[in-house]
């Protein structure tokens, strides 16, 4: 099918569906034929690109392509399985095959990267937020329904997938190659700083890391810690239930979040005492890495004046997720509720804003393997990690005042959350 007369369908349904969720916002009391009178249109624009278009176009090809585009604009998410895709996805839920520890999302039609896990191998390879996959052995993944791509990543541990990488301002894609292997999610880090600083570093929820946390924060607090930093940067592995449980450790009452569909009625998640174990003063740290569940802890934590946030705006991820079926074997696998934050905040809509703003210094990758060595915190040169120790010993307002002239690798504001990266191909 021709490139261009794609993107132009693709573009189209989006502007479509972006109609549709205006009318859905000003209410659900307006008129059902509005919606089938822009359908309409819709229909009869296919109609013309079928009869008067210059050559013929593949009609299986638009419609796919029109799908992927509207499940994009609405749900970065989302994914439409063909019924042969939805029966490899299904069949592969029950295996446990070897990946290359990547966290991905839909972005600009293709497949973006979210984070790598820590420690994995996209990770050592040095694929990071910001990186869009290109192609996946050599298979382009423009309009690639995102849970089909991850069932490419996946397969036998020491096999390779050789991936077509975008990286922000770069305008040439690169090869890399990387070599599955079967994923272990980081272990929970913890550390005494200077002035009776605690530092807790969890870069996955997955397992029992939410309970390693609690277990991190008792003993720091038993070596005499009086305030805590909770670095939750590259942490984008854990559920939406793992993250309220991470809140609940530093919330003995209020809201930690609440979660509402179209059709799932608003639920409130309040914190439980008893779950609860410390008060102590505290500082979060994220990064676009940031995602999911400790997204959920990060806005509970400072929407509820727990903690100041500091470093870079999260990723924006939470929501239940489910397949749909339809009629013809294919399926539609769509976020049916998102998760809020106390403040009214779709988290998948908005990720969570720092109340101190700091951007990252992107690090080189980890390349070193070494299964032998006893894992540290990251401490030296980091500042992120000195900003968030100077806002806990000596509150916001008065690092506010004593700000000085931003240094390299340190600014004031955060990068815009949807900045173009200048690096997709053009459509053909």
């Amino acid at each position: 099918m021709n490139s261009r007369l794609k993107f132009m369908v693709v573009s189209s349904s989006t502007c479509l569906v972006i109609l549709l969720l205006l009318g859905a916002v000003h209410g659900r009391s307006a008129n059902p034929e509005d919606t089938y009178r822009h359908l309409a249109v819709y229909t009869e624009v296919l109609q013309h690109i079928k009869a008067d278009y210059v050559e013929e176009p593949d009609m299986k090809g638009v419609t796919v392509g029109a799908l992927n585009g509207m499940l994009e604009s609405i749900d970065p998410y989302a994914s439409y399985l063909n019924a042969d895709q939805y029966k490899q996805y299904l069949k592969s839920k029950d295996q446990h095959k070897a990946d290359v520890g990547l966290v991905l999302s839909k972005k600009f039609g293709y497949i973006g990267i979210v984070d790598s896990i820590p420690g994995s191998p996209a990770a050592k390879a040095g694929l990071t937020t910001t990186d869009v996959i290109e192609t996946i052995n050599g298979v382009a993944t423009r309009d690639m329904p995102l849970a089909f791509a991850e069932l490419l990543l996946q397969g036998d541990p020491g096999t390779t997938v050789e991936l077509g990488i975008l990286r922000y301002r770069n305008p040439e894609p690169t090869k890399v190659t990387v070599t599955r292997a079967a994923i272990r999610y980081p272990l929970v880090l913890s550390k005494m700083m200077p002035d009776q600083v605690g530092l807790v570093q969890a870069e996955s929820l997955e397992g029992n890391n939410v309970k390693d946390v609690a277990a991190k924060v008792q003993d720091l607090q038993k070596q005499g810690a009086q305030r805590l930093v909770l670095d939750l940067r590259h942490c984008a592995t854990g559920s939406p239930e793992q993250g309220i449980a991470l809140a609940n450790l530093f919330l003995d009452k209020g809201l930690i979040t609440y979660v509402q569909g179209q059709k799932i009625p608003r639920e409130d998640i309040k914190a439980n005492p008893a779950q609860a174990v410390s008060q102590l003063p505290m500082a979060v740290i994220t990064n676009r890495g940031t995602a999911d569940g400790c997204e959920i802890a990060a806005a509970a934590l400072l929407d509820d004046k727990r903690a100041e946030v500091v470093g870079d705006r999260t990723y924006g991820d939470a929501s239940i997720r489910k397949p749909i079926t339809m009629d013809d074997g294919s399926a539609v696998i769509l976020s049916v509720a998102k998760y809020y934050s106390p403040g009214g905040k779709a988290i998948q809509d908005t990720g969570v804003t720092p109340s101190v703003p700091v951007m990252e210094v992107e690090a080189a990758p980890d390349t070193e393997d070494n299964p032998q060595a006893e894992p540290q915190p990251k401490t030296g040169e980091d500042p992120l990690l000195k900003k968030a120790i100077e806002v806990v010993t000596k509150g916001k307002a008065q690092v506010a005042a004593e700000k000085e002239p931003a240094q390299p690798g340190e600014k004031l504001q955060p990068r815009p959350p949807d900045a173009p990266l200048h690096v997709l191909p053009p459509p053909r």
